[in-house]
C-alpha cells in the first residue's frame, strides 16, 4: 500500500507461485465474471430485460434521477480504480499488471458484504487524468475505491473527488489500515492502561497509509504532538524544506534525532514503511508493555519472533495471517462501503471512519463463535495481548461495522436515505451472512415475545453447547439448563472463557426429582427388562433425565448433541417420550437454504428404508416443519421413475402408495409423486412435460426414498455448492426433542433450540 512498496523488475517468477498462476488462469482466466439477476430464458424475458421493456425503466430514470437505484445495479456497485502505480509488494507495475489485486479486491467485497464491483484500472499517471476519468464513469457507480495509487497523487485525486462527486469516495490504502490498526490501537490502550492522550507514538513511514493512521489516531484523542513521523530521509521536522501539507501536518518541532532516539520511552511504534527498519536492540528502552505494529508488507519492519523475544511484554500486530493481530484491511472497506451504500451516502466523513474503528474494537472483546475458532483451527480466542482486533473471517463485522457507519452518516448530514430502523437493519445484515436467520428469526421473536422456555441440554460440558447457552441466554431465545456436573461445566466454562450467569446448571445424580423421574422410567421400562435399581440409574444419564425433564413438564424441550453419535441421544428420547399423538414415526428434517428458495428434506437421519406408510409420514411431518417456518409445503416424492415411468418396480410402487396415503389423510395438501429429484424443482419441466402435476410451483419439501439417498443428498449440497444448513429438525416425537449431529456447530445448536422453544410454547398455549 503505496509508496514504500518494493518494485517488481519482470523476469521469471519463482516456482513457489506458480500454484498462485494455475488458480489465476484456471479453466476461465481471471477471477470474476458478470452474473444476470433476472431471468433471460424466454421473448417474454428479453423484451422486458431489452427493447421496449427497458425504456419504462430509462423514462422513469429520466423524469426522477433518484430512481438510478430504484431499477439499475448502481446502489450496490462499486468501482474499485487503479493506475497500478504503488501495487502492494510490487511498486508501479502499471494498470494492466494491477488489475489481478483489484480482481481480488472486488471477490472481497462480494465474499464479505455482498457487494457488486468493477474493477477499472486506468493508463493514467497524473491526478487530472484519475479525477477526469473517474468522474466521467461516476454516474455508473455507487461508490469509488480507490486503490495502489502512489502518493502524494492520492491524496490529491481523494480530496478532489470527494468534493466533485455525490458518492461516497475512499481510498484504502489510506483509510482501510487506519481503520484497523486504529481498533487495535483504542484496544492496546485499554489493555495497557494507557490514557491515551498522554500515548506516544513513533511512526515508520510517511506515505498514504502512514498518514491516514496518523490522522485518524489523532481523531480518537491522540495528541498531535506525541507523533514522531519517519520517512525515508528521517525525522520529518518543520524545518525541512519542500514540505508536502501532508507531511508538514506532522512535522515535529524538536531537533532532528534518530529513530532508535525516538523510541526510547516511547509507548509504541506504528509501522508502514520496509522490512529490517526496526532492530531489537531499538525497542529494548520502549516503555513498560509497549505496543509494535509492524505493519509492511510482506514482511514486516521486524519479524515478530524478534520483536518477541526483545520484548515478551509488548502488544505485536503486523500484517501476516500466521501471526496474532493480523492488521488486514478486509476488516473495513466491505463494511464501510456496506453501511454508505446502504443510506445511499453522499461521502464517507471522518465521523464514519471513527464509528468503523470503534465498532471493530468492541467486537474484539465480544465472545468469539465456533464458526471462526473453526475457520482458523483455534480452541480459544479472547480479547487480550494476542487477540487485539477481530479476525477477518469473522462474520460478525458485517453486522457491528456497517450500522455503525449508517448511523455515523445520518449524524454527520450525508446519509440521504437515513436507516429508520438499526436494529431490523442489523438483522437484514444477519440475514445476508446467515440465511438460515432469515428463517429462523420469526420464531426468535416469538421467543422473545413470551416467557422463556426451559430447553435442557444433556451435553452441558460441551464446548459448542456452552457457547450456545451464552448466546440464547444473551438473547433471550429461551432459557438454557445444562446438565452434569456442575464443577465440570464451570470448569470447562471457565476454560472456554465462557459467561454462564443466567444460565441454570443441574447434576441428574443430586437433583430433587430424581426419584420421581426414575419412578416414570420404571414403570414405562419395567415389563422391558429394566429393574428399579437400573431405572435410578438410567435416570441419571443426563440424556434419560433431560427427556424425562420434558416428560414431566419440568422443561419445554431438550437439545441433545452434539459430541455423541446421534443415536445415544435419539434412542432415550424416543423411550421416555414415544411418538406424537396421530404420528406413526419420527423422522429428521433438514433446511437446505440457497441463495434464491428454501427446500425442506426429509428423512435425512432415522429412517433406513421407510416402507410406503412411513414415507407417508415422513412427507407428513417434513410439511409440518415447512409450514411451523411460514412456508406453503409442495411435496416432492422424489423417485428415479416419472410418474410411472417404471411402474413395475416395487420400489415405485411404494413412493406412489405412499402419495395415496397423504392424499387421504390430507386432502388439501399439495403433493404429487413418484418424480426425479430435476423434475421436483424445475417447473418449467413440469409445465411441458407432466402438466397434470399437483404441485402448483417447484417443490419445497423433497422427501427421498430412503436415508441412503436423503442423507447423501443433503451433505453433498452442503459441501458443493452455496446452500446453508440449518437443522436437523426432529419430527413426529412425542414432545419438542432435537439431537444436534456429533460436529455440530453453535449456530446449528442455536436454531434448532429457537425451534424447539416455540414447539415448547404451542403446547403451553394449547396449540
Amino acid at each position: 500500500m503505496g509508496a514504500c512498496s518494493p518494485v517488481y523488475h519482470g523476469g521469471p517468477l519463482p516456482d513457489p507461485l506458480s500454484e498462485a498462476l494455475r488458480y489465476h488462469a484456471g479453466a476461465r482466466a481471471g477471477k470474476l465474471e458478470v452474473v444476470p439477476t433476472k431471468p433471460l430464458t424466454t421473448q417474454r424475458d428479453l423484451s422486458l430485460a431489452y427493447t421496449p421493456g427497458v425504456a419504462e425503466a430509462c423514462r422513469a430514470i429520466h423524469a426522477n434521477p433518484h430512481e438510478v437505484f430504484s431499477y439499475t445495479a448502481k446502489g450496490n456497485l462499486v468501482a474499485v480504480v487503479t493506475n497500478g502505480t504503488a501495487v502492494l509488494g510490487l511498486g508501479d507495475i502499471g494498470p494492466e499488471a494491477g488489475k489481478p489485486v483489484m480482481e481480488g479486491k472486488a471477490n472481497l467485497f462480494k465474499k464479505f458484504a455482498d457487494i457488486d464491483v468493477f474493477d477499472i484500472e486506468l493508463d493514467a499517471s497524473t491526478a487530472d487524468e484519475i479525477v477526469a476519468a473517474v468522474k466521467a464513469i461516476a454516474p455508473t457507480f455507487g461508490g469509488i475505491n480507490l486503490e495502489d495509487i502512489k502518493a502524494p497523487e492520492c491524496f490529491e485525486v481523494e480530496r478532489r473527488l470527494q468534493e466533485e462527486l455525490d458518492i461516497p469516495v475512499f481510498h484504502d490504502d489510506q483509510h482501510g489500515t487506519a481503520i484497523i490498526s486504529a481498533a487495535a490501537l483504542l484496544n492496546t490502550i485499554e489493555l495497557t492502561g494507557r490514557r491515551i492522550e498522554q500515548t506516544t507514538i513513533v511512526v515508520s513511514g510517511a506515505g498514504a497509509a502512514a498518514m491516514a493512521c496518523a490522522r485518524l489516531y489523532v481523531s480518537l484523542g491522540i495528541d498531535r504532538s506525541n507523533i514522531k513521523m519517519f520517512d525515508s530521509r528521517g525525522l520529518i521536522t518543520r524545518d525541512r524544506p519542500d514540505l508536502h501539507p501532508q507531511k508538514e501536518a506532522f512535522a515535529s518541532a524538536g531537533p532532528p534525532m534518530s529513530m532508535a532516539e525516538a523510541l526510547q520511552g516511547a509507548d509504541g511504534f506504528v509501522g508502514l514503511s520496509v522490512a529490517g527498519i526496526l532492530e531489537p536492540p531499538m525497542i529494548r528502552g520502549m516503555a513498560d508493555r509497549p505496543f509494535i505494529f509492524a505493519m509492511a508488507n510482506p514482511d514486516p519492519e521486524i519479524p515478530y519472533e524478534d520483536a518477541k523475544a526483545a520484548r515478551s511484554d509488548a502488544i505485536i500486530a503486523t500484517g501476516r495471517s500466521d501471526h496474532p493481530n493480523q492488521v488486514n484491511n478486509v476488516l473495513g472497506f466491505p463494511f464501510v462501503f456496506r453501511g454508505a451504500l446502504d443510506c445511499r451516502a453522499r461521502k464517507i466523513t471522518e465521523a464514519m471512519k471513527v464509528a468503523a474503528t470503534r465498532a471493530l474494537a468492541d467486537l474484539a472483546k465480544a465472545d468469539v463463535p465456533d464458526e471462526v475458532l473453526r475457520a482458523y483451527g483455534v480452541s480459544r480466542l479472547a480479547f487480550g495481548p494476542d487477540y487485539i482486533i477481530p479476525k477477518p473471517f469473522d462474520p460478525r463485522v458485517l453486522l457491528y461495522v456497517a450500522p455503525a457507519v449508517a448511523e455515523a452518516a445520518e449524524a454527520s448530514g450525508v446519509a440521504r436515505e437515513p436507516i429508520a430502523d438499526l436494529g431490523l437493519y442489523r438483522e437484514g445484515l444477519h440475514q445476508l451472512v446467515e440465511r438460515a436467520r432469515g428463517l429462523i428469526t420469526p420464531l426468535i421473536h416469538r421467543a422473545r415475545a413470551n416467557p422463556l422456555q426451559r430447553i435442557v441440554f444433556p451435553m452441558g460440558t460441551n464446548t459448542t453447547v456452552l457457547r450456545a447457552a451464552q448466546i440464547l441466554t444473551d438473547e433471550q431465545i429461551c432459557r438454557p439448563v445444562l446438565l452434569g456436573d456442575v464443577e465440570q461445566i464451570r470448569a470447562a466454562a471457565e476454560e472456554a472463557r465462557i459467561d454462564l450467569s443466567g444460565t441454570e446448571l443441574v447434576d441428574p445424580s443430586h437433583s430433587d426429582h430424581l426419584d420421581t423421574l426414575s419412578e416414570t422410567l420404571w414403570i414405562a421400562r419395567q415389563r422391558k427388562g429394566t429393574t428399579r435399581n437400573a431405572a435410578q440409574a438410567m435416570a441419571r444419564d443426563p440424556r434419560y433425565f433431560g427427556a424425562l425433564l420434558v416428560k414431566h413438564g419440568l422443561a419445554g424441550g431438550m437439545v441433545g448433541g452434539p459430541g455423541r453419535p446421534y443415536k445415544h441421544t435419539l434412542r432415550p428420547a424416543l423411550r421416555v417420550l414415544g411418538l406424537a399423538q396421530g404420528s406413526g414415526r419420527a423422522s429428521g428434517v433438514y433446511a437446505m437454504l440457497f441463495k434464491d428458495r428454501k427446500v425442506f428434506f426429509g428423512d435425512c437421519t432415522v429412517n433406513v428404508e421407510p416402507d410406503a406408510e412411513a414415507l407417508a409420514e415422513i412427507a407428513l411431518n417434513t410439511a409440518q416443519v415447512a409450514e411451523r417456518f411460514g412456508q406453503e409445503p409442495r411435496v416432492a416424492m422424489l423417485s428415479y421413475s416419472d410418474f410411472g415411468e417404471h411402474r413395475s418396480d416395487p420400489a415405485v410402487e411404494r413412493v406412489q402408495r405412499a402419495v395415496e396415503i397423504v392424499r387421504a389423510r390430507r386432502p388439501g395438501l399439495q403433493i404429487d409423486g413418484e418424480m426425479q429429484a430435476d423434475t421436483a424443482v424445475n417447473p418449467d419441466k413440469v409445465a411441458q412435460s407432466f402438466p397434470f402435476c399437483a404441485l402448483q410451483g417447484p417443490a419445497n419439501v423433497l422427501v427421498f426414498p430412503d436415508l441412503t439417498s436423503g442423507n447423501i443428498a443433503y451433505k453433498l449440497l452442503e459441501q458443493l455448492s452455496a446452500a446453508e444448513v440449518l437443522g436437523p429438525i426432529l419430527a413426529g416425537i412425542g414432545a419438542p426433542v432435537h439431537v444436534i449431529p456429533v460436529d455440530g456447530s453453535v449456530t446449528d445448536v442455536v436454531n434448532v433450540a429457537a425451534y424447539a422453544a416455540n414447539q415448547a410454547l404451542d403446547r403451553v398455549q394449547g396449540r
